[in-house]
């Protein structure tokens, strides 16, 4: 692999009636995406066991990160020779459980494992409890890579956060909605510009319950511009990231001119 390329590819597919055929769907698109050149796949937003499934049913699914659904997805990335990304709900001792993702290396070790930390509306705050922890950077075959869920990335402070790390791509599991599509056409491309950094965003489609999810997954390059774009059915998009790209967009970067100290009040309310 080549440190100035990476390849991802983001899943976008329906969710699962169970976590066995979620994690066999995932074992077949892992194997497709290695098979067109990818080095990582993405999952949306608690692909592994469905998003929309009510507070009981989450709370039943709900695993540590080192459960069996880490280590079931663990076999899969060693057997396919691909690091996986993928959604799932984290026990928590003291409370509702995590909307959480884990990066999953190909040799099965676990690279990071991020909580959401913004809820999104009644159906987030009646399933899980928020993390209380900033997405933190990880370094992968060169690539400095951080984790966002969904609702996180609308918030500006949260990629800005990432990128004062020296994050090099932003990795989002989703499970977006109708009628939101706004966040697709509008404040993806917008985080990715101001920030001079790839982003990938892996949404769920079709519907679960009464909740019907937009698709459109997307990777867009640190100029803003789309890489990759899925439309509203289920499908692998893959795109290359190229660190001579990211260099040049960062040249041009807004970033060295920040004024750090004027900016308190926007971060304490």
């Amino acid at each position: 692999m080549n440190a100035d390329t990476l390849t991802l590819a983001l899943w976008q597919t329906c969710f699962a009636p169970t976590p066995a055929e979620a994690l066999k769907r995932l074992d077949g698109a892992a194997s497709t995406a290695r098979a067109q050149g990818a080095h990582l796949l993405i999952t949306p937003e608690m692909a592994l066991t469905g998003y929309a499934i009510g507070p009981e049913r989450v709370a039943a699914l709900a695993e540590p990160a080192h459960g069996p659904l880490a280590q079931a997805v663990a076999q899969i990335a060693q057997r396919c020779g691909i690091a996986i990304v993928y959604g799932y709900p984290e026990q928590n001792p003291h409370g509702k459980p995590f909307n959480a993702a884990q990066a999953i290396a190909p040799d099965g070790t676990r690279l990071m494992n991020y909580r959401k930390t913004h809820l999104f509306g009644d159906l987030d705050r009646a399933q899980f409890s928020a993390g209380d922890a900033a997405s933190q950077v990880f370094g992968w075959h060169g690539w400095r890579l951080g984790l966002l869920i969904c609702y996180d990335v609308e918030f500006p402070e949260t990629v800005r956060g990432l990128a004062l790390q020296g994050a090099d791509a932003v990795l989002v599991p989703t499970a977006n909605m109708v009628p939101f599509d706004d966040v697709q056409r509008v404040l993806l491309p917008a985080r990715a510009l101001e920030n001079s950094l790839y982003l990938a965003y892996a949404n769920a489609c079709g519907a679960e319950g009464h909740t019907r999810y937009n698709g459109q997954s997307c990777v867009l390059g640190p100029d803003g511009h789309p890489l990759a774009q899925a439309a509203q059915d289920e499908a692998l998009v893959v795109a290359e990231l190229n660190r001579t790209a990211l260099q040049r967009c960062l040249a041009h970067s807004q970033r060295p001119w920040r004024r750090g100290e004027l900016y308190g009040p926007l971060a304490t309310g």
